[in-house]
């Protein structure tokens, strides 16, 4: 069976459930070792119980990346259980649910904290490593960002998380501009509305429905329909994507409703 991340080491950030456990599923079947880091630390221990279980090597570790002084030396002791880092998934996010006039100081700060600062400071503290360990020479190193289609079009209700996707696209797009020259390949994935932890209370609501009626396609999509893109950015086809946002939300952001 063909395993092309063989050899490599991988972070996830977020990975306790939803898009992060099946990102981490993914890059182990390919033969990356995986770091599986959540604020909730029994969530990534069973997953990490399982990839073994399957043959592959996993870690747990507890982070919040809220905490972005944690960051680094989480990082670093990752590195020495695991192997040299190559590939950092920047998945961990909150919802940042609210009308503008309601939201508090609090809500916002908390929004940008992990979806934001925590992107970046991950972003900051997976290059230093893949600069000294020879990944970025060795035309290996990969980060991708998790962004949203909220990075480009508005999802009502959710101005700040909206705000903190947009900023995650041109961060993208900057930490590219940076490092592409010296070996590390920055992309994001702007994925459309997947069943998750985030959002799963609000599909069976009236207002749910009503937004999923208005959809092209009047469904939700599976988190594997984001395998190709994903793979591809993470592997050695990205060797010429530098910056990139793909989108793909199955016509969930097209205008003019279904």
């Amino acid at each position: 069976m063909d395993k092309p991340l063989s050899g490599q080491t991988a972070i996830i950030t977020g990975a306790s459930g939803g898009l992060g456990t099946h990102f981490a599923k993914l890059l182990a079947g390919a033969g990356a070792a995986v770091a599986l880091t959540a604020r909730r630390l029994d969530m990534v221990e069973a997953l990490a119980g399982e990839i073994a279980a399957s043959g592959g090597r996993a870690m747990a570790m507890r982070l919040d990346v809220a905490d972005a002084a944690s960051i680094a030396p989480a990082f670093a002791e990752i590195e020495a259980g695991l192997g040299p880092v190559s590939i950092l998934v920047n998945n961990a996010g909150v919802g940042g649910e609210g009308l503008a006039l309601d939201l508090s100081i609090e809500d916002w700060d908390r929004t940008f904290d992990v979806n934001v600062r925590g992107v970046f400071f991950s972003a900051q503290a997976a290059a230093r490593l893949m600069f000294a360990n020879g990944a970025a020479d060795g035309g290996k190193a990969r980060i991708v960002n998790i962004a949203s289609i909220a990075s480009h079009t508005v999802l009502p209700g959710l101005a700040a998380y909206n705000a903190s996707k947009a900023s995650v696209a041109m961060l993208t797009k900057s930490l590219a501009r940076e490092w592409s020259r010296r070996g590390i390949a920055v992309n994001a994935l702007a994925p459309g509305y997947i069943e998750t932890d985030i959002n799963s209370f609000w599909w069976g609501t009236e207002g749910g429905q009503k937004q999923l009626k208005g959809f092209p396609r009047r469904r939700l999509m599976d988190a594997t329909d984001l395998d190709a893109a994903f793979m591809m950015l993470c592997g050695p086809a990205a060797r010429a994507i530098a910056g990139t946002l793909i989108t793909i939300d199955d016509g969930q952001s097209l205008p003019g409703g279904g």
